[in-house]
């Protein structure tokens, strides 16, 4: 066994490596915030004040935001000269990483990060890979726990580690992570170019799909055979003769809303304009948003009872997914927001127009403030075709132009009201269903293969640096 290898397994360092504090690897500044009600710290700065949502790069030239010199002189932030590295200190983003960055000119630092200028023993490029060799290390040694955001406990990190080789082997060292990197980073965009390439084929086939072009129309596939067939038209008329026939409520019955069609937009034969308030079952709550907030509060819910459906679910899609339940007493409270297999429950917050199908065994439950839920007409619509137009391009533009709520996108019962709906065939739906699976099968596949190569890419990166840090590379 080579002897750098025992020294590896035994945690000793190569021949003429040494270990060296954070405190001892160079000179340390602090940072600080001018104020910000004196305009003439900041008007007409040139002066890059670097903070967190700069540290996106390895390398810092520039800032979002800039300060003058009165601001350095008269406030607590320093300049630090090209060359230093930059490191987050303070910032949510630590539970997962740390970002370090090496200045290419001089800056100033927000409160929120720490500088240091190397030893002339130690180059700038060596000690900002280091420090993200063992960012794994730093970050469960060194992060303040408990606290509303998180930090670096200064005097912990100041105390920790690093191994440093002699200065013409960290030369070495680099360019190898360097040449090794930049093969990797060429496989990583690959990937990601196929990642993009596979949405944009997924988002293609439900296009295709919702427009009649996906498999041959019921309507040429009738001609073809020689045969009549039921049209879209004549479909949802007997979704509304079933309607009227089995409607038992009080007075006189009103017909359902058809939306507004889609402007310039042509079926194919035999398809026709459609809404959910047509193609619902007819029955009470057919189409219903969950419950107000303050009927279902955390304070309600119980170890068991009936299932609280919501936008975890929807979003995993995975209805078997969660454990919050309420009581079978606020169950008959809620009813109205009941689901039952079949249903199909929409993401109304946020993450909007989420999907998921609810299969035969799921549990009973409700749905949360956060769901809508959509019972459809099982003898004349397929709810796996309504999932597929709703995912499809065409409906979420509808959804982004219908939405409301500044940041947060948010829809409502009169938005999916309002949604036309082109309804084809019942069989060209299922044939369309058929088709849709079969090609996205393939894509889930082809997914699943680039996300896992995109995971050993992320652990062979590190991989590199501890052997790099071990005199291993």
């Amino acid at each position: 066994m080579r002897a750098s290898q025992l020294a590896k397994r035994s945690g000793e360092l190569p021949e003429d490596w040494t270990r060296l504090t954070m405190a001892d690897v160079g000179h340390w500044f602090g940072g600080g915030t001018p104020s910000k009600a004196n305009a003439r710290f900041w008007t007409g700065g040139n002066i890059p004040w670097v903070s967190p949502k700069d540290m996106k790069f390895d390398l810092i030239t520039d800032a979002q935001d800039h300060i003058t010199e009165d601001a350095v002189k008269q406030s607590s932030t320093n300049l630090v000269e090209a060359g230093s590295i930059l490191i987050v200190v303070r910032s949510g983003i630590l539970q997962h990483t740390l970002p370090v960055a090496v200045a290419q000119r001089q800056v100033a630092l927000n409160q929120d990060l720490k500088a240091v200028k190397p030893r002339e023993v130690i180059r700038a490029d060596y000690l900002a890979l280091a420090l993200k060799a063992f960012e794994r290390e730093i970050l469960h040694t060194c992060t303040k726990t408990g606290t509303t955001v998180q930090s670096l406990e200064l005097p912990v990190f100041l105390r920790f580690q690093i191994p440093v080789a002699p200065l013409p082997e960290q030369r070495r060292i680099v360019a190898e992570i360097e040449k090794q990197f930049t093969r990797l980073e060429a496989g990583v965009a690959a990937l990601r170019r196929v990642q993009a390439n596979l949405k944009r084929y997924r988002a293609a086939v439900l296009k295709a799909a919702c427009e009649g072009l996906l498999v041959p129309t019921e309507a040429e596939q009738a001609k073809k055979e020689k045969r009549p067939y039921e049209t879209g038209e004549t479909l949802l008329s007997h979704i509304l003769d079933e309607r009227r026939k089995n409607w038992k409520g009080r007075g006189k019955y009103k017909e359902p809303s058809a939306p507004v069609p889609l402007a310039d937009v042509i079926l194919p034969a035999g398809w026709t304009w459609a809404g959910f308030e047509q193609l619902a079952n007819g029955m009470k709550n057919a189409i219903k948003a969950g419950p107000f907030g303050s009927s279902l509060k955390k304070s309600f819910y119980t170890p068991s009872g009936f299932k609280i459906y919501g936008q975890e679910q929807v979003i995993k899609g995975d209805p078997y997914y969660g454990d919050y339940f309420i009581s079978h007493e606020l169950f008959e409270k809620l009813q109205s927001c009941e689901v039952k297999p079949g249903d199909i429950l929409i993401s109304l917050v946020g993450t909007t127009g989420k999907i998921i199908i609810l299969p035969d065994d799921c549990a009973p439950g409700i749905i949360n403030p956060r769901l809508l839920k959509l019972s459809l007409n099982r003898s004349g619509v397929n709810p796996k075709f309504i999932k597929v137009l709703l995912e499809s391009v065409t409906t979420r533009a509808f959804f982004k132009l219908a939405a409301h709520g500044g940041t947060m996108e948010i829809l409502n019962l009169g938005i999916l009201k309002s949604l036309p709906i082109a309804l084809p065939p019942l069989a060209e739906q299922t044939r369309i269903v058929a088709e849709v699976e079969r090609r996205l099968s393939v894509v889930e596949e082809l997914e699943a293969v680039v996300f896992s190569n995109l995971q050993r890419a992320t652990r062979f990166r590190q991989s590199i640096l501890q052997n790099a840090f071990t005199g291993e590379l």
